[in-house]
């Protein structure tokens, strides 16, 4: 089994930001970040969601659990809808990727599980400011 950590950095006015995926699991420890630019903080959370299904989809079709501290994330990919309509295409997205997989499922943890992912974000957000 894959566990997927993710998580966003959002700073600043206009609001910038950058998301983290941290994988362990099946021999796997892959630590990701990328600097996505200026969007409010929760379409940066759907967009390390879908950015970390996109890295486990290439490490495993098997099983993945997810862990996320975002709990609009984690609700609107357990539900498979969000009422805002500016975050459908990327949860379409993630829905698209997670039933590529045997199993796949997420689960909220709090900010204190979630170090590994969101020093990533944030490191990479420092990067850009």
């Amino acid at each position: 089994m894959l566990e997927v950590f993710v998580d966003a950095a959002t700073a600043g006015a206009p609001q910038v930001s950058a998301v983290g995926v941290f994988i362990r699991g099946e021999g796997h420890l892959i630590q990701w970040s990328e600097y996505v630019g200026e969007m409010d903080n929760h379409t940066a959370e759907f967009t390390a969601l879908v950015k970390g299904l996109e890295l486990a989809k290439d490490l495993s079709s098997g099983m993945v659990s997810i862990k996320s501290d975002s709990q609009v994330t984690v609700d609107a990919f357990e539900k498979g809808s969000i009422k805002n309509p500016k975050f459908k295409p990327l949860l379409v997205r993630a829905l698209e990727l997670g039933d590529q997989f045997e199993f796949c499922f997420i689960k909220w943890i709090p900010d204190s599980q979630n170090h590994a992912a969101d020093a990533l974000a944030r490191t990479e957000l420092r990067k850009h400011k």
